[in-house]
């Protein structure tokens, strides 16, 4: 069944790529970035594992505060997700999810927190679709999943700074989180046509891959917390995985667009931290 929701609400189809723009890039990881393997990732911490996925063109400094509020009781985990350097024809959420299991088996992860933003949502939703054994609970924040909208004509212009500024600042609530520094490092990437294409195949994976008839048999405790203004993922999606995650709770953030954990970081960890103290212990 495909999900309609954006059939009945004003959405502005032709600008869904610059939608999921999200970069993100205000405030750095001083962490070392560690390496094992063919994987990337940040690890501080120690106790039970949260992996945190980013979406698409997230920075591992999207989870900033995160990382460093939850990095005193929990063993807190960001792998960078290969966006760029998978084979054209199997860049998608099944093959980052693939990929997000062969981290988690290597590092030898068990019973794990599975939170993502945007892309990163739905990355751990395609994830415990195919190989739950080892999540213990989710945490979703302007998810992918349910989202489904229609690309038009309208493709982002190289070069034109005023277009990609406007449609970034789409992003957030407040449009001054679009900085110069966000808009040209958009600008970037839209000139690398490789990368372009490859974000082009995952958006439309995105899309395509809709979660509606797998969410009722997820039983795992689900924490949902959205941005009241959220606009690449409304609320309407938010209250959609609530009805049909059978064990969800949904908490809103006000003034927030798609971005909650960067945007109101203090307000989503606390929200977030009394709902995993309380399901880690089940």
């Amino acid at each position: 069944m495909t999900h309609t929701l954006f059939n009945t609400i004003p959405f502005e189809p032709n600008s869904l790529l610059l939608y999921l723009f999200i970069i993100l890039t205000q405030g750095r990881m001083d962490y070392e970035i560690k390496e094992d393997g063919k994987f990337k990732y940040l690890e501080e911490g120690e106790g039970e594992v949260i992996v945190l996925l980013h979406g698409l063109f997230g920075a591992l400094s999207n989870f900033k505060d995160l990382f460093e509020h939850f990095k005193g009781k929990y063993k807190v985990v960001i792998p960078m997700l290969p966006l760029y350097d998978m084979p054209v024809a199997t860049t998608g959420v099944k093959s980052l999810a693939k990929f997000v299991k062969k981290f988690i088996d290597h590092r030898g992860y068990d019973n794990i927190t599975l939170l993502g933003n945007s892309l990163g949502g739905h990355v751990s939703l395609v994830y415990y679709a195919n190989w739950p054994e080892k999540v213990h609970s989710m945490v979703l924040t302007g998810s992918s999943g349910l989202y489904e909208n229609a690309f038009g004509n309208q493709y982002p212009r190289k070069g034109d700074k005023e277009y990609i500024r406007e449609k970034t600042a789409k992003t957030f609530y407040d449009p001054e989180l679009a900085t110069d520094e966000l808009v040209d490092e958009v600008l970037g990437i839209i000139g690398e046509r490789s990368k372009l294409i490859k974000i082009l195949a995952l958006a439309k994976s995105a899309i395509r891959h809709n979660m509606e008839k797998d969410l009722p048999n997820f039983k795992i405790p689900v924490c949902l917390i959205w941005g009241k203004q959220d606009i690449v993922t409304p609320p309407e999606v938010a209250k959609d995985f609530h009805r049909l995650m059978p064990n969800s709770v949904l908490h809103w953030i006000d003034k927030c667009g798609h971005a909650a954990m960067m945007e109101h970081p203090i307000e989503f960890n606390n929200l977030l931290e009394p709902w995993l103290d309380k399901a880690r212990k089940k």
